[in-house]
């Protein structure tokens, strides 16, 4: 019985560090490649700040992110969030790819169009 008391007295001052959050992966800033022709390179800003809430803030294409969240599942980690151009709603959705790069997409309703990109750290 004392040894079960000290082997629980011993655990008690022990303290799990977890590990690092799958948003890490995600979170922070990116260079997004928009180019359509690769001699004419378009690239603009991301950034991703991801709550350990699934709730997703920052900014993309120079427009604050709206309506942001995020999840890790299946294998993967994607956020999906809305932006606007004063015209109209852009609604984004992307996922960290297995070597460290972002592929996303972007569909304007209003703009009738939906455009695939890739993003790679900043």
């Amino acid at each position: 019985m004392l040894r079960m008391i000290a082997i629980v007295g011993l655990l008690g001052g022990c303290t799990m560090v977890p590990g690092p959050s799958p948003a890490a992966g995600m979170d922070g800033r990116w260079v997004v490649d928009l180019s359509t022709n690769p001699a004419e390179p378009y690239t603009k800003a991301m950034e991703l700040r991801l709550a350990q809430d699934g709730v997703a803030t920052g900014s993309f294409y120079d427009s604050e992110i709206l309506a942001g969240r995020w999840k890790t599942d299946r294998g993967r980690t994607c956020v999906s969030f809305r932006t606007t151009d004063g015209a109209g709603p852009y609604h984004s959705a992307a996922c960290l790819t297995g070597d460290g790069r972002i592929a996303g997409q972007t569909w304007a309703e209003h703009r009738d169009f939906l455009f695939n990109w890739n993003a790679t750290r900043e």
